[in-house]
C-alpha cells in the first residue's frame, strides 16, 4: 500500500470514527431526554397520587337559616326533613308550624323556672358540607345537618344547642336506593362493603380542620328506630333522654352509621310515643349538656311526628316490648302538608343523580382514596 493509500484509509477511519462519536453523542442526548421525561412522569405520577391522597377532598361548610322564610338551595336534597316542607303553596305555613312544634316540645322538657312553657325558642341553621374531590373548585354537596342555638327570652342569653340532629346525604340515597335494589337485597341484607365509602367520607369531614373550626363537638344524629327490629324497655332512665330501650342486633341503618364511626342508643323521652335512635361518637350521656340533648329531642321528634306519624304521633305509647310499624293505624296526622308518595320517589331520583354526577365520574379517585384512608391518620393530620 502506498503512502497516499494509507493516508486515505486513515482519513476514512477517522471520518467514520467521528460519525460514530457524533451518532453516539446524539443517541446519548436522546436517551437523557427520554430518561428525564420518564423521570418527570414518574415524579408527576407520584406527586399526583400524593395530591389526591393528601390535599384533595377539601371540605367547605355553608349555613342557611331555617325559619319561615327558608328557601332550599339549588343543591339541597328535596327529601330532607327541612327542604321538603318548604315547597308548594303551604310552604310558609308548614315552616311556621314546624318551628312552633319544635319550640313547644323544647319548653315541655326544659321546665325549670319556665312555668308558662314559653321561656325558650330555637334558632336553627342548616349546615351544608361540600367536598371538592379534584381541588379545582368543583364541589359536591355531601351532607346537610342542623345546628341549633337556644334563645333564653328571660335573660336574652344565647345557648349552644346540638350539632347534628337531622342527617341528609346524597351518597346515602345512592347506597340505599340504587346499590341495594340493584343487588336484589331484601330487608337487612347488604353487601359486606356496604357504606364503606360513605363512612370514610363522613369521618374525613368531621375530622377536617374546617369542621373543627366551626364546631367544638361531634354531631349527634337522631333518627327513627327501625321497623325491622324489636326493642325492649330497660330499667335505665335518663333525666333528659328518658327510658332506654335495647335490641338484640343492629339494623341495616345501625350498621351503616357504625361505618361512620358512630354508636347507637335508643331512648324514649318523657311524654314521647316511641324511642328515638341516637347516633354519636364518644359518650352520649356525658359529652353533651342537657340543653343540647333537649334541642336534639325537640327538633327530631317534631320531624318524626310529621314524617312517621305511625310511630311517633300515635294515640298510645310504646310498650315494654316494641316493634315499630308503618302499617299501625291508630295515629294522628299533623297539620303539615306534603306529598308522602313523591318524597319516596325523589329518594330514588337523588340516588341515581348521585351515581351519575359523583360515583361514576370520580370512581377511580374515590376507590384509591378509600383504600388508603385511615381515621387515625386524618385525626393526626388535623391535630398537627
Amino acid at each position: 500500500m502506498s503512502n497516499q493509500q494509507a493516508k486515505n484509509s486513515l482519513d476514512e477511519f477517522y471520518s467514520s470514527l467521528n460519525e460514530f462519536i457524533s451518532f453516539y453523542s446524539s443517541l446519548d442526548s436522546r436517551l437523557n431526554t427520554v430518561r428525564q421525561k420518564f423521570s418527570f412522569l414518574y415524579f408527576y405520577k407520584n406527586l399526583g397520587w400524593h395530591i389526591s391522597m393528601s390535599t384533595a377532598f377539601q371540605c367547605s361548610i355553608k349555613r342557611i337559616r331555617f325559619d319561615e322564610n327558608y328557601k332550599p338551595a339549588n343543591n339541597t336534597r328535596l327529601t330532607t326533613n327541612f327542604a321538603n316542607l318548604a315547597r308548594g303553596e303551604s310552604r310558609q305555613e308548614n315552616l311556621r308550624r314546624t318551628l312552633a312544634m319544635i319550640n313547644n316540645r323544647f319548653n315541655s322538657l326544659a321546665t325549670a323556672d319556665n312555668p308558662r312553657g314559653d321561656r325558650y325558642s330555637l334558632e336553627i341553621d342548616i349546615i351544608s358540607a361540600e367536598i371538592d374531590i379534584e381541588g379545582n373548585g368543583q364541589t359536591f354537596p355531601f351532607i346537610e345537618t342542623l345546628k341549633s342555638t337556644i334563645i333564653d327570652h328571660h335573660t336574652n342569653e344565647r345557648i349552644e344547642g346540638m350539632i347534628g340532629n337531622s342527617f341528609s346525604s346524597y351518597v346515602r340515597d345512592y347506597d340505599f336506593s340504587v346499590v341495594l335494589p340493584s343487588l336484589g337485597c331484601k330487608a337487612n341484607e347488604k353487601p359486606e362493603d356496604f357504606g364503606d365509602l360513605h363512612g370514610k367520607l363522613y369521618q374525613h369531614l368531621v375530622n377536617s380542620a374546617v369542621f373543627k373550626a366551626e364546631f367544638n363537638k361531634q354531631p349527634v344524629i337522631c333518627l327513627s328506630v327501625s321497623t325491622t327490629k324489636t326493642y325492649y324497655r330497660s330499667a335505665n332512665v335518663h333525666p333528659i333522654l328518658g327510658v332506654e330501650y335495647t335490641n338484640d342486633d343492629y339494623s341495616r341503618t345501625d350498621e351503616y352509621f357504625k361505618k361512620m364511626g358512630l354508636s347507637v342508643r335508643y331512648f324514649k323521652p318523657e311524654n314521647g310515643n316511641a324511642p328515638l335512635a341516637f347516633y354519636f361518637a364518644g359518650d352520649l350521656l356525658h359529652d353533651y349538656t342537657d340543653f343540647e340533648l333537649i334541642s336534639a329531642i325537640s327538633t327530631m321528634e317534631s320531624f318524626q311526628k310529621i314524617y312517621r306519624p305511625e310511630i311517633y304521633n300515635t294515640n298510645s305509647s310504646a310498650g315494654v316490648v316494641y316493634q315499630p310499624s308503618l302499617s299501625y293505624g291508630d295515629y294522628s296526622l299533623t297539620r303539615i302538608v306534603y306529598d308522602r308518595v313523591e318524597r319516596g320517589e325523589l329518594a330514588v331520583k337523588q340516588g341515581k343523580w348521585t351515581e351519575e354526577n359523583f360515583i361514576k365520574p370520580y370512581k377511580d379517585i374515590l376507590d384509591e382514596w378509600a383504600v388508603n384512608f385511615k381515621v387515625a391518620t386524618a385525626q393526626q393530620d388535623n391535630a398537627a
